[in-house]
């Protein structure tokens, strides 16, 4: 399983986070509320608290706290969380570059090339006889209702940055859930 090391794309020390389907990844628990997310995330650096725009009424109030790591504060925030009023945190977005570093079951799911991530899920679901999902968009990850795997823009790379995810309020999948800031990250859509 090839996977290119942090410095080959300019982080360091990105550290490992541990995710628990339905539970959380690395000090956040699903279920938080925006106070308990910003008191968790102190062990990686810095929070901004903003409300996100209220796209679909069905939705209750969401706010999205951004986590940058200490001592870059002006590089994108390492982990965005999304907090609603109906169910607290219900997803987590670690960044292809600045965010720390999750597996699913052994797999790397952070920062990867998607091409080469595809690959390893590919051999990953015919060794552990288990199922792959697919985005609506192609990307295949693990079969694992609480990740989706979003397409993030680094230099001329497309790298994975999954979104952690439970349903909230009124949606009926997580795809369903999926905070519209998402579809698009510091001016560059996601694909």
């Amino acid at each position: 399983m090839a996977f290119e090391t942090e410095a080959d794309f300019g982080v360091v020390e990105r550290g490992e986070w541990s995710y628990s389907p339905a539970v959380g990844v690395g000090p956040l628990r699903f279920g938080m509320t925006v106070d308990e997310v910003v008191e968790a995330a102190e062990v990686l650096g810095r929070t901004k608290v903003s409300e996100c725009a209220r796209d679909y009424a069905i939705f209750s109030p969401t706010w999205k706290i951004e986590v940058h790591r200490r001592g870059a504060d002006s590089s994108p925030p390492a982990v965005t969380a999304y907090v609603s009023q109906g169910v607290g945190l219900f997803c987590i977005a670690a960044d292809a570059v600045q965010g720390p570093q999750v597996a699913f079951d052994g797999l790397p799911l952070v920062g990867r090339d998607l091409s080469e991530l595809e690959s390893d899920a590919i051999a990953y679901a015919e060794a552990k006889d288990v199922h792959l999902r697919f985005t609506p968009e192609g990307y295949a990850g693990p079969d694992d209702s609480g990740v989706l795997m979003r397409g993030q823009v680094v230099g001329q790379i497309l790298r994975s940055r999954p979104l952690f995810m439970v349903t909230r309020d009124g949606a009926n999948t997580e795809w369903d859930s999926m905070p519209s800031d998402e579809y698009q990250v510091k001016g560059k859509y996601m694909v």
